[in-house]
């Protein structure tokens, strides 16, 4: 009976959540278990609470020695500050900010998608001339993630070099323009501009016999 209960509070308990990114980049990270459980409990407050390492030990089971060890390794990984903040008496209060966790998880996973595709970011950027903002890295993964070809993402990429124009908004427009007319690969881009120019030949009929 007990056991049972027992097991129908766990259940019920409050959960932390872990992040997919956090899942994704754990290993480039390279922190020790202490580390990442404290990582993953500072996810999960709010990022203006004050440090009271007795309160993250009583969620987390770490000890003193165990939570200051780990503040110092992500203080040294840059996933971490520590800041100090007036409160509403004038008493500074010491606080943990995880807001450059969010700086080196996302440069993490750029890389990886980076690694993942055939350079298409690196394309982008030397067409351009300059390095991707991450608001256009987010833009041409979600193309990807629609299932655009690169192969076909490079052709717009082409077509708006061509034309002297490097922002992804006129490439995006392209890309809708070409899936609204079935185009899918490059192939059928010649495809399509041959069976244009057939369309916008006018064609007479001519009664030679009574000329």
């Amino acid at each position: 009976m007990f056991k049972t209960k027992l097991i129908e509070q766990l259940k019920n308990d409050n959960h932390y959540i872990i992040p997919k990114y956090l899942l994704k980049c754990q290993k480039k990270l390279n922190l020790d278990i202490d580390s990442f459980i404290l990582l993953i409990y500072l996810l999960n407050i709010k990022n203006n609470d004050i440090f009271d390492y007795k309160d993250i030990s009583k969620h987390t089971d770490l000890d003193k020695k165990q939570i200051f060890n780990s503040i110092d390794l992500l203080k040294n990984k840059k996933l971490l500050s520590i800041e100090m903040i007036k409160n509403e008496e004038g008493i500074l209060e010491e606080r943990l900010n995880i807001d450059s966790f969010y700086d080196v998880a996302f440069s993490i996973i750029i890389d990886d998608k980076k690694e993942n595709t055939s350079n298409i970011y690196d394309s982008f950027e030397r067409e351009f001339g300059r390095t991707l903002s991450p608001i256009e890295y987010e833009i041409i993964n979600s193309w990807l993630e629609s299932k655009i070809s690169e192969e076909l993402i490079m052709a717009a990429l082409k077509e708006a070099v061509f034309n002297g124009v490097n922002n992804l908004r006129y490439i995006d427009k392209i890309l809708y323009e070409w899936n609204k007319k079935g185009i899918k690969k490059s192939e059928d881009i010649d495809k399509r501009i041959k069976e244009e120019n057939d369309e916008s030949i006018e064609t007479y009929e001519y009664d030679w016999l009574n000329e």
